[in-house]
């Protein structure tokens, strides 16, 4: 009786894990394109009853608020992921990449001020930014990248790509690698090379979109 008890059990967990997963793609997909959008449509999309869905998410704003803590996390495995690269150049490179190719920065740009942060989300941010800096002091290290570059520029090259989109996903990612690819050209170290204009991205310059929006 326990071992069918436990497989039963076990069972359940994983749907509940798949629709979850379900849950959470749909819900990327409907925000991205409307953050008005009701949360009817998630489950709608996700093909889902409502209950379903509101048994793993009390509301729309806890939805919304764990799809950019998963953006967050993901933001800073690759940055931790991408210290342990022994060449500084490549790290960089290959960090900003996998950031651009998960797309992570479609959901800050899109979501941001649509629910209240939690604290530990606030954590992982700071986190992020301790990461993005060492990434960035590396960079610097290695002599590839411009002196004037700072690690708030960052944030503008990352929003540069994730405004890029097409209906056809691979060529969104075809299309946003190569506007990377352009872009980091622009932050190489060129010999006698302009300085970049105006005053850089200041810490917390970005931050009142965060603000709750009624």
């Amino acid at each position: 009786m326990s071992t069918t008890s436990g497989k039963t059990l076990g069972g359940r967990r994983a749907q509940a894990a798949r629709n979850d997963e379900v849950i959470l793609e749909a819900a990327r997909a409907v925000f991205l394109d409307d953050p008005k959008a009701p949360i009817a449509a998630v489950a709608e999309r996700a093909g889902v009853g409502i209950s379903a869905l509101y048994r793993r998410y009390a509301g729309k704003e806890d939805l919304l608020r764990q799809l950019c803590h998963d953006g967050l996390r993901r933001y800073v495995a690759e940055a931790e992921a991408a210290l342990a690269e022994p060449d500084d150049w490549v790290a960089f490179t290959g960090f900003l990449a996998r950031v651009v190719d998960a797309d992570v920065h479609s959901l800050t740009v899109h979501l941001a001020g649509t629910f209240t942060p939690t604290e530990e989300m606030g954590r992982d941010a700071r986190r992020a930014g301790e990461l993005a800096t060492a990434l960035v002091d590396r960079a610097h290290a290695s002599g590839r990248l411009r002196s004037d570059a700072v690690v708030h520029d960052l944030g503008l090259l990352l929003e540069a790509c994730a405004a890029v989109r097409v209906p056809d996903p691979e060529r969104t990612r075809q299309l946003r690698r190569r506007q990377l690819a352009v872009l980091l050209a622009g932050l190489s170290s060129v010999p006698d090379a302009d300085p970049l204009p105006g005053p850089p991205p200041a810490a917390g310059e970005f931050d009142w979109r965060w603000r709750r929006r009624e």
